[in-house]
Parts: C-alpha cells; sequence; structure tokens
C-alpha cells in the first residue's frame, strides 16, 4: 500500500503497562522529522517510522475486523479517540 503524509491509518496500539490490551488507534502518516525524506506514523506525540512489519490499516471497518480476528469480539467503541 502507498501511503502519503496526510493519511489517516488505523494501527492496534498496546498500552506499554498492560501488555495484554490491544485497542484499535488513529494515527496519521506524516513526513519523518528525524529522517527526511521518509514516512512516519505519529501517534500519541511519538513519530513511529513505517515498516512491512506494521499492521496497518486503512479504514477503521477493516481494523475492527482484523481486531476481531486475532483477538475475538470487538466492542463497539473500540477506538481511542
Amino acid at each position: 500500500m502507498d501511503y502519503h503524509a496526510g493519511d489517516i491509518v488505523y494501527v492496534f496500539y498496546r498500552n506499554p503497562h498492560t501488555q495484554d490490551v490491544a485497542n484499535i488507534q488513529a494515527a496519521a502518516v506524516v513526513n519523518n522529522p528525524e529522517n527526511p525524506g521518509e514516512l512516519a506514523l505519529f501517534l500519541y506525540e511519538t513519530y513511529y517510522p513505517l515498516s512491512n512489519d506494521m499492521a496497518i490499516y486503512t479504514s477503521e471497518e477493516e481494523a475492527n475486523e482484523a481486531y476481531s480476528y486475532y483477538y475475538g469480539d470487538v466492542t463497539e467503541g473500540m477506538l481511542n479517540d
């Protein structure tokens, strides 16, 4: 998938304090300020370099379906804005 700065995508985010809990979180695709010419995800005031190892979804519906597949039923309001 080609991403462009300004795209909004959805990722699974694990709380660093409770690793057994994952949520769906919206993130912005941005120009990486640390590596010009590269893109990064901006999530919780942190830049994460885009890589093929990341599970990135282009819609909340797609993220919910994947979440259900990997973690079980998605409850309403799973997305943390």
